[in-house]
């Protein structure tokens, strides 16, 4: 009898009352801000802060991403018009502070925006205040 391999990945599968729109927001947000462990630490970093490496340029392909989730709340969510000003500021503050060489980068390690927007986007649904298309 074959032994089962202990390391091996099971590819995640989506509960079937889950959403689509919300795991792929999840997903994306932790690819950009928590996919990647220091070693050693509990520090986590994801694609967004990798691209930072590169001072504005690396910057900019991460911030129109961030821009997509947002436009994805607004559309698909209908979140209030407060909430959408909160995640375009995030998306703003990280891409601008973010494209300051070598500071930025840390920036970016530590400030976890699209992460920031995924739990405003959960608080907005939650309270009742985002509807969904």
């Amino acid at each position: 009898m074959p032994t089962r391999n202990a390391t091996r990945v099971e590819p995640e599968r989506i509960e079937p009352d889950r959403d689509p729109a919300d795991a792929l927001l999840e997903q994306l947000a932790w690819l950009l801000d928590a996919k990647y462990r220091i070693p050693g630490t509990p520090i986590r970093f994801g694609l967004d802060a990798i691209a930072g490496i590169v001072p504005v340029l690396g910057d900019l392909p991460s911030g129109l991403v961030q821009a997509g989730l947002v436009g994805m709340a607004m559309y698909y969510y209908k979140v209030p018009k407060s909430v959408v000003a909160r995640m375009v500021f995030n998306v703003l503050l990280d891409t601008t502070v973010g494209s300051i060489p070598v500071l930025g980068t840390i920036f970016d390690v530590g400030y976890k925006a699209s992460l920031k927007n995924v739990t405003l986007l959960r608080e907005a649904a939650a309270g009742g205040g985002a509807r969904r298309r």
